[in-house]
C-alpha cells in the first residue's frame, strides 16, 4: 500500500507540491504570527524583569501595559513609599507612548534612582545624560536603526542627541531625563509608576498589603513584580488571543480547501485505478485508507517544510529587525502540527468516501 501511495503522489508532482506548499503555508502562518506576538510579549516581560524592582506601584485605574497610563500622580508618592519597612529605594518614572515613526514606549527616568534598582547601565558606547535633551538608546534599537552616539533623534516634536548606547534589558529601549519628559508633557512633578526595591524580595507581598493600607493609596494598583510579570500573557493582552485565533482559523481554512480540492480531483481522475483495486477485492475501507494515508503523507511533508521555513523566516526577521523577537516554541510546533493534520484529514474525508463508493464496473467503461 505504501508503494502505491508514493507512486500516486509522484505521478502528479505539481498537485502534490501545491498541497505540500499549502500545508507549509498553514504551519508557517501559525508559527510565525504567533511567534512574533508571543516573542514581543516575552521580550517586554524580560525587560520589565531586568529593571530589578520587587514591587511596582501605579496610579488608580492603570493598565498593566506600559505607556498607557501617562503621568497622572505626584512624584511625592515616592517619599511615602521610601518610609515603609524593607524599602531600599524608590524610582519614579514617566512612561510615554510614542507613535511617531513606530509604536514605542519612552521612559523618563531619574538616572541615579533608576540605576539603584538593578545596578548602573552598561554603556557600549557614549555615557550618561549631559544635557536636558540627551537620550540613551539600547543596543537593539541602535542596531536596527543604525544609530550612533552623537546622532539626532526626533521624539515628541523635539530634537534629542544620543548620549549613550546601553545594553538592552532594562524596561524601555529609549530613556530620557524625567524632568525633560515632564516638561514636554506639561506634567511637572508627575509620574506614571514607581518601582520599589526591597532589602529582601520575600517581603514583596507584605509591602504590597502595607501600601494598599496607607491612607490615600487604597485605590492604587500595587503588585509584586512576580504578579505583574505573570499578567503579561496573550490572554491578558486585549485582542491578542482573538487575533491569534483568527490567524489559526485562516490558516486552517487555506489548508482545508487546498487538500480538499487536491484529493477530490485525484479521486475523480482515478476512476480506473480505484475500479481495478475494487475488482481485485479491495474493500471500501482499503480505498478510504489509501486516500487518508496520501493526505497524511502530504501533511507531514508540508509540516516539515513549514517548520523549517518558519525558523528561517524568524531568523530573517531577527536579523532585519533586531527589536522584533519571534519566539517559536515546542508547544506551538506541536499545536500547529496537530491543527494541520486534523485540517487536512477533514478535507480528505469526503473525497475518500467518494472514492470508496465507486463501482468496479465504472472501470470497464472508463475509456
Amino acid at each position: 500500500m505504501n508503494k502505491l501511495i508514493v507512486s500516486n503522489l509522484l505521478h502528479r508532482p505539481i498537485r502534490s507540491l501545491i498541497s505540500i506548499v499549502a500545508v507549509a503555508l498553514e504551519v508557517t502562518l501559525i508559527l510565525l504570527i504567533v511567534g512574533l506576538s508571543v516573542g514581543m510579549l516575552t521580550d517586554a516581560q524580560q525587560r520589565q524583569a531586568g529593571i530589578g524592582a520587587d514591587v511596582i506601584v501605579q496610579p488608580p485605574g492603570s493598565s498593566f501595559l506600559s505607556g498607557i497610563t501617562g503621568a497622572p500622580v505626584s512624584v511625592k508618592v515616592a517619599d511615602v513609599l521610601r518610609k515603609m519597612p524593607h524599602v531600599v529605594t524608590v524610582a519614579p518614572i514617566i512612561m510615554q507612548l510614542s507613535t511617531s515613526g513606530a509604536v514605542e514606549v519612552l521612559y523618563g527616568i531619574q538616572l541615579d534612582n533608576f540605576e539603584k534598582l538593578a545596578g548602573p547601565f552598561h554603556y557600549l558606547s557614549g555615557g550618561p545624560f549631559r544635557g536636558p535633551y540627551d537620550v540613551l538608546v539600547d543596543d537593539y534599537y541602535a542596531q536596527a536603526n543604525h544609530t550612533k552616539v552623537g546622532d539626532t533623534l526626533t521624539m515628541l516634536n523635539h530634537q534629542f542627541r544620543v548620549a549613550g548606547i546601553v545594553e538592552h534589558g532594562k524596561g524601555a529601549r529609549k530613556f530620557m531625563q524625567m524632568s525633560t519628559l515632564q516638561e514636554l508633557n506639561g506634567a511637572q512633578g508627575k509620574a506614571s509608576a514607581f518601582y520599589v526595591k526591597l532589602d529582601n524580595p520575600a517581603y514583596a507581598d507584605s509591602v504590597v498589603k502595607q501600601v494598599k493600607m496607607t491612607p490615600g493609596m487604597q485605590t492604587y494598583a500595587v503588585r509584586s513584580m512576580r504578579d505583574y510579570l505573570s499578567m503579561m500573557t496573550p490572554a491578558n493582552l486585549p485582542g491578542l488571543a482573538t487575533f491569534i485565533n483568527v490567524v489559526i482559523g485562516v490558516a486552517v481554512t487555506i489548508g482545508f480547501i487546498v487538500i480538499f480540492q487536491a484529493m477530490y480531483a485525484a479521486v475523480m481522475e482515478r476512476t480506473r485505478e480505484i475500479g481495478i483495486l475494487k475488482s481485485l477485492g479491495a474493500s471500501k475501507w482499503y480505498i478510504v485508507e489509501v486516500i487518508l494515508r496520501e493526505t497524511t503523507l502530504l501533511s507531514l511533508t508540508g509540516i516539515a517544510v513549514g517548520i523549517a521555513f518558519s525558523f528561517a523566516a524568524a531568523a530573517g526577521v531577527k536579523a532585519r529587525f533586531p527589536t522584533l523577537t519571534p519566539m517559536i516554541t515546542q508547544g506551538w510546533i506541536i499545536r500547529a502540527t496537530i491543527i494541520a493534520i486534523i485540517g487536512a484529514l477533514v478535507g480528505a474525508i469526503y473525497p475518500a468516501f467518494k472514492a470508496a463508493q465507486k463501482d468496479p464496473i465504472d472501470a470497464l467503461a472508463y475509456e
